[in-house]
């Protein structure tokens, strides 16, 4: 699912529109936004970003006429696009587009979206039209499992699992769903590996038969003995052909799974290699390196935790925060180094960004995730982070601005609305803004009672005390109430 065009492959008269169209969403002109986008589109339409885009300018413009109709998915008949999606499915896709505009999650709009964009060959954005629907509407189990089973088909089991654990979420009793998401899980796990990949494996391998044999090998769960076992085969063939790169990866990945971070690295980098270095694979051996380090890291903590002698513990002490302090340096170092080779790629631009705000280096991460900001994709948690680093620098106004920015754009209470809602109440609170911190706190209270500690902050302010805003908790602000996510 890899047909689209990126930002920097759009043409330059188109790029111009494009940075009109940001501007216009930076200051809620979303009208404007959808008019620049659309024309954008129908020139590339398989630029998907601009697309994503062009739809939370919709629902921010059709919200902000408070018409945003959250269910039903009657309203536009979509039936009369049925015989122009057969006929000329891109232009259809022009058509539909404009009616979504009014009904952004328009159920049956959605899903002729689906099918003109199947049959103009545009899979992603075929996706993108039932991820609408279920951004919308997350209670439409019925389009959930037409998304999953469309994921699966294409090859990506990981957002089929997330589909079908979203699925669960709004309907326990769904079985079918409980089984799938199992089935997709751990097949999202080999792929992550490039065990189930038929066409990396039937393109590299010189002998089919050994292709399959290895696929179908992967496809169950294994024990330490049987990977041992597994290891001692393909190092056989790996003596009689080192540049294999199938067997290569297959090892590397195999002494992964054993966590022996050593060989495994060795393994991964002749495949990096092997492969006119491959930038999955260089991402890779960058992970496995933070696990090596991290291993290294928790042996010396043991250590310190175990020790008696007062000086060797201060020792111990100041060898642990030095090679804390070395890792994030290098993490930086490494990061910089792939964004100096793909300088347009917002992923990369955002992974440098959240290495330098993890090692506190929060001026220089700013510029860094604000030009990642303007990726559809990485949007909302760089808008997290971008307002974690202006609290830190302590320009709180900045801080709360950004994340109310990020919080309108999400209209389901997930994980990330959650954070985003929590660290505002937390920089109100640092403000002196009892009354918004509190109402950060009941949004998310009244949707996830345990969360963090939202409970005893919302429910203390109806004890009667003068103090509406954490009682006498004032360090939530602390490093324990930082966000996950904002780990990058």
């Amino acid at each position: 699912m890899s047909e689209n065009i990126t930002e920097a492959e759009l043409p330059a008269n188109l790029k111009k529109i494009w940075l009109k169209a940001l501007s216009a969403v930076e200051l809620r002109n979303y009208g404007y936004a959808v008019s620049l986008l659309a024309a954008i589109l129908k020139e590339q339409p398989t630029f998907l970003d601009g697309r994503t885009m062009m739809r939370k300018a919709a629902v921010q413009k059709v919200k902000s006429e408070k018409k945003l109709i959250k269910f039903p998915s009657g309203g536009i008949s979509a039936v009369k696009f049925q015989g122009q999606i057969k006929k000329d499915p891109q232009a259809a896709i022009v058509a539909i587009e404009k009616e979504l505009e009014k009904d952004p999650y328009n159920v049956q709009l959605n899903q002729a979206l689906h099918d003109a964009a199947l049959g103009a060959g545009m899979i992603d954005t075929a996706a993108f039209a039932l991820e609408t629907v279920l951004e919308g509407h997350p209670e439409n189990t019925k389009v959930g499992h037409q998304l999953a089973d469309f994921y699966l088909k294409n090859e990506h089991p990981d957002r089929a699992s997330k589909i079908y654990q979203a699925i669960v979420k709004q309907d326990p009793t769904d079985l079918e769903a409980v089984q799938a998401e199992k089935n997709a899980s751990a097949r999202a796990s080999m792929k992550q590996q490039k065990w189930d990949s038929a066409g990396d494996f039937r393109d590299l391998m010189k002998n089919k038969d050994e292709a399959a044999s290895l696929e179908q090998e992967s496809r169950a769960a294994m024990t330490p003995e049987q990977i041992q076992g597994q290891l001692e085969e393909l190092s056989a063939k790996y003596e009689e052909d080192p540049n294999n790169l199938a067997v290569v990866k297959r090892i590397a990945a195999l002494y992964e799974q054993l966590e022996d971070w050593e060989n495994s690295l060795t393994y991964y980098e002749w495949a990096y290699q092997l492969s006119n270095k491959d930038t999955t694979l260089e991402r890779r051996i960058g992970q496995i390196k933070d696990k090596q380090r991290d291993l290294d890291l928790h042996v010396m903590q043991q250590e310190l935790d175990a020790e008696t002698d007062v000086t060797v513990i201060e020792e111990k002490k100041k060898k642990i925060e030095g090679l804390r302090e070395g890792r994030a340096k290098q993490m930086i170092v490494d990061a910089r180094e792939r964004v100096e080779r793909n300088p347009t790629d917002a992923q990369l631009r955002f992974e440098l960004g959240s290495a330098l705000y993890n090692a506190g280096e929060f001026s220089d991460a700013i510029p860094e995730l604000q030009k990642a900001k303007n990726n559809a994709y990485l949007r909302i948690k760089t808008m997290l982070m971008l307002g974690l680093c202006y609290e830190r620098k302590n320009m709180n106004d900045l801080a709360v601005r950004t994340l109310k920015e990020g919080n309108d754009e999400l209209l389901t209470m997930d994980d990330t609305k959650k954070e985003i809602l929590y660290n505002m109440g937390l920089i109100y609170e640092k403000m002196q803004d009892k009354a918004n911190s509190l109402e950060c706190m009941k949004q998310i209270y009244e949707a996830d009672y345990g969360y963090r500690d939202v409970a005893a902050r919302v429910e203390e302010s109806y004890s009667g005390d003068e103090d509406t805003g954490g009682g006498d908790d004032q360090s939530g602000s602390g490093d324990d109430d930082q966000p996950s996510e904002a780990a990058g």
